[in-house]
C-alpha cells in the first residue's frame, strides 16, 4: 500500500509541473522563474541530504564527481528544464505533461545510439505509436494561440535533453546519496544557468505576487524536492515498477488543464493519449514481465 500511494503521489505532482509552470509565466519570464526554482529547490535539498540523508553519503563531492554532476546538472536542469519552461510559453499545459511521458521512449533511441544496443521490434514501435499519439493529441491546438511548431519544437527538445541526462546517469557508478546527486545538480544547473538568465531576461516583467509566489514554490518544493524523493525511492525499490508510474502523468496532466486552465479535452486528446500509453506498455512490458519472472523465481 505504501508503495501504491507513494507511486500515485509521484504522478500527481510530476503531472502538474507544467500547469504550475503556466501559471508562474505570468508573473515572470521563462527563465527567471527557472533559475528561482532551481536555486530554492537545490537549497532545500543539500539541507535535507546532509541533515536527513543516509549516512554512507554524507559527504561533499570530490574529484571526478564534480565533473559528473556538473555535466548532469547542465543536461537534467540547465538546459532540459530551462527549454521546458520556455516552451511552456507557446504549448498547451496537457501537451507538455504528455510529452514527460515519452522520456522512455526517446532513452531507447539514444541508448541504441550511444552504447550501441539495438532496439527490439516492440521498442520500435513503442517510439512510433507514442509520437504518433503526441502529434494526434496536438494537432487541433496548432490551430489556437495555446500551441505552436516552435514551442513543440522546444518542448520535444528538451526530452531529448532530460534523455541524454537520464542515460549519462546511468553509465555513471555514483558513490553520493541519490538526494545529494540531486541536490547538487540542481545547485550547479541553477548556476550554469545563471548568466542566460542575467543577460537575457526583461526583470522589469516580474510580478512579484500571489502567482509568482505559489507555483515557484510549488515547482521547486513539491515538483523538485518531494516529487523527486518519491522517484528515487521508488527506484530503489524496482526501477522497472517505477517507471510503470508514468503512465499516470498524462492523465493527471489533462485533468489539472483541464480543471485549473479550462484547457479543452477533445477526441483527438483522449485517442492521443491512450496512444502514448499504449506504446509506453508496449515498450515496457517486456522488460517488466521478465523482471516480474526473475522475482518468482527467487521466491520459489
Amino acid at each position: 500500500m505504501k508503495r501504491i500511494l507513494t507511486g500515485i503521489l509521484f504522478a500527481m505532482l510530476w503531472a502538474s509541473a507544467s500547469v504550475a509552470t503556466k501559471f508562474g509565466i505570468h508573473s515572470a519570464p521563462p527563465l527567471i522563474l527557472a533559475n528561482t526554482r532551481f536555486f530554492i529547490a537545490g537549497i532545500v535539498l543539500l539541507v535535507f541530504g546532509y541533515a536527513a540523508g543516509p549516512k554512507s553519503g554524507k559527504r561533499m563531492p570530490a574529484g571526478r564527481e564534480w565533473q559528473q554532476l556538473a555535466i548532469f546538472g547542465f543536461l537534467n536542469t540547465t538546459v532540459y528544464l530551462a527549454l521546458y519552461v520556455y516552451a511552456m510559453k507557446y504549448t498547451a499545459a496537457g501537451i507538455g505533461s504528455l510529452a514527460t511521458s515519452t522520456n522512455p521512449l526517446i532513452i531507447v533511441l539514444l541508448s541504441s545510439w550511444l552504447i550501441g544496443r539495438k532496439p527490439a521490434k516492440a521498442e520500435i514501435w513503442s517510439i512510433f505509436i507514442g509520437m504518433t499519439g503526441i502529434g494526434l493529441a496536438t494537432y487541433p491546438l496548432l490551430r489556437s494561440a495555446s500551441t505552436t511548431l516552435p514551442g513543440i519544437s522546444v518542448l520535444m527538445l528538451s526530452m531529448v535533453a532530460v534523455s541524454f541526462a537520464s542515460v549519462y546517469y546511468a553509465s555513471v557508478k555514483w558513490q553520493l546519496s541519490n538526494i545529494l546527486i540531486n541536490a547538487w545538480q540542481v545547485t550547479l544547473g541553477g548556476i550554469f544557468l545563471l548568466p542566460f538568465t542575467l543577460g537575457l531576461s526583461d526583470f522589469s516583467a516580474v510580478r512579484i505576487g500571489q502567482t509568482f509566489v505559489l507555483s515557484t514554490l510549488w515547482l521547486s518544493l513539491s515538483v523538485s524536492v518531494v516529487g523527486l524523493i518519491c522517484w528515487f525511492w521508488l527506484l530503489r525499490i524496482d526501477t522497472v515498477k517505477a517507471s510503470l508510474w508514468l503512465f499516470l502523468c498524462p492523465l493527471f496532466g489533462f485533468f489539472y488543464a483541464w480543471w485549473l486552465l479550462g484547457e479543452a479535452i477533445t477526441l483527438y486528446t483522449i485517442g492521443g493519449t491512450l496512444l502514448v500509453l499504449l506504446g509506453l506498455y508496449i515498450g515496457q512490458k517486456d522488460k517488466f514481465a521478465k523482471k516480474t519472472g526473475v522475482q518468482h523465481a527467487g521466491t520459489q
